[in-house]
């Protein structure tokens, strides 16, 4: 199967994701509903990848979903073959007595590019739509309407303290509650998050510029913190280790930013 420009950026973009999380094939197929080897193919462009594949990586690793579903949609358009241009027919041959009214055009070129520029566009449209409305609440109810369930974490409650919620594949499609929603100073977005299957909660920022630090206190004496280190993390998904809980009451979030005074909300 030969690889197409746009398969291939969805192949390299979907390693790119897979390899920055550090999960391996293994932990893939095991916090999602394909194998290993069907991930393998898929990260190497041996085989097109689903699109609810792709909206289960970002899932697990926190990657907002909106430009690699517009490379799906440009990939299965070639994949489906809906991108090919469609054959112009060329005109009847007049019959010998007769003349045409004026000499007859050859069909341009550029009339199937458009045709098949302009299926792109709807297409990339439709995505952008689409990726919009999968991303519409901020507690993820309506992702989890359209996403496959991945019910199958790494570990659960005292076993998950301070571990990675993205790693444990405890932050899947489904099974994430987003129980509070606190905007901070400089639009720094703080929510609290819970796995029910997990018996987690943890704290998901994004907005944090270097050495800004939010922290998770509950009333059980259990704290958990992540601080932005460099400009890689600056305006990404950053979240705190879990902590075993299944109650939002006696939760405290701080963020504390340098030189300036720490700002606390209730869980």
């Amino acid at each position: 199967m030969t690889i197409s420009v746009v398969s291939g950026q969805l192949a390299e973009a979907l390693r790119e994701i897979r390899e920055r999380s550090g999960l391996s094939l293994a932990a893939l197929a095991a916090r999602t509903p394909y194998s290993k080897s069907s991930w393998e193919r898929y990260l190497n462009g041996k085989k097109p990848a689903p699109r609810q594949a792709v909206l289960a990586l970002c899932e697990l690793t926190g990657t907002p979903p909106g430009r690699l579903l517009a490379l799906w949609e440009l990939a299965d358009a070639e994949w489906s073959g809906r991108a090919r241009p469609v054959p112009v027919p060329a005109p009847a041959p007049a019959s010998a007595p007769e003349e045409p009214d004026r000499p007859v055009t050859p069909p341009r070129a550029g009339v199937r590019w458009w045709a098949v520029a302009g299926a792109v566009a709807g297409v990339v449209a439709a995505c952008l739509a689409t990726a919009a409305f999968l991303d519409g609440g901020p507690d993820g109810r309506t992702r989890a309407a359209t996403e496959p369930l991945v019910r199958n974490p790494g570990c659960r409650a005292a076993g998950c303290e301070g571990r990675s919620p993205v790693a444990m594949g405890c932050g899947g499609a489904g099974m994430i509650t987003t129980l509070a929603t606190h905007t901070a100073s400089g639009g720094r977005r703080l929510e609290l998050r819970h796995a029910q299957l997990c018996h987690t909660l943890w704290v998901r920022t994004t907005g944090l510029l270097p050495g800004d630090r939010v922290e998770l206190s509950l009333p059980t004496g259990h704290t958990q913190q992540v601080t932005a280190e460099g400009g890689r993390d600056t305006g990404q998904y950053l979240a705190t280790p879990m902590a075993a809980g299944d109650s939002r009451a006696g939760a405290r979030i701080c963020l504390e930013v340098p030189g300036g005074r720490p700002e606390c909300f209730p869980g």
